[in-house]
């Protein structure tokens, strides 16, 4: 069930996901896979922690040795995943839960997890800075990053061309990190 779902999920996004489909290809009834995953909403938070998981993987290798390389380096990671995974990457932003239910704690610790990988080097370039402004300027790192690949790989009304995108991410990371005043020559040349 929960191949059949990511597999729709990845070929044509969240919308087009039906239980009805889902069982029929698990080749069971409706009612299994409500006792197997509670609702629907369970099947579909199983495929987004599968998602969660596998683009934290990608992010987790990005080397840390230089906090500039590192910073580029997840900018192109999630670039990346995003482009071979788009759908399920939309599934995971774009799930509403049912009844306005609360969004799971656990994938939220994920989804934070994740992102939390855009402050060890911001911490590590602004070591003087006060921490909770730092984590502030590494969700809003990730959070222009999300926006950038997001538009641009949908092709939106003022997006960047997906062919531009990995070029127009390098120069936004690089502004960023200079107008927060790091000097990125001398960052890249030592630890920050």
């Amino acid at each position: 069930m929960i191949e059949t779902a990511r597999g729709r999920i990845a070929a044509n996004g969240l919308r087009s996901l039906k239980v009805r489909d889902v069982a029929e290809a698990a080749d069971c009834s409706i009612g299994s896979v409500y006792n197997e995953f509670g609702d629907f909403d369970g099947l579909i938070l199983t495929v987004n922690r599968e998602t969660v998981q596998a683009l934290t993987d990608a992010l987790v290798a990005v080397p840390a040795e230089n906090p500039v390389s590192q910073l580029h380096g997840l900018a192109e990671t999630y670039l990346s995943f995003a482009a071979d995974h788009a759908n399920l990457l939309r599934a995971l932003f774009e799930h509403r839960m049912e009844d306005d239910r609360p969004f799971p704690e656990d994938i939220l610790l994920m989804v934070m997890q994740a992102f939390a990988l855009m402050h060890e080097p911001l911490v590590r370039l602004l070591p003087d800075r006060d921490p909770e402004q730092v984590v502030l300027l590494a969700r809003t790192m990730f959070s222009a990053v999300h926006g950038i690949i997001s538009l641009g790989l949908e092709e939106r009304m003022v997006a960047v061309p997906p062919e531009k995108l990995r070029q127009q991410l390098a120069q936004f990371v690089d502004t960023h990190l200079a107008g927060l005043g790091i000097e990125l020559d001398k960052a890249r040349d030592g630890d920050g």
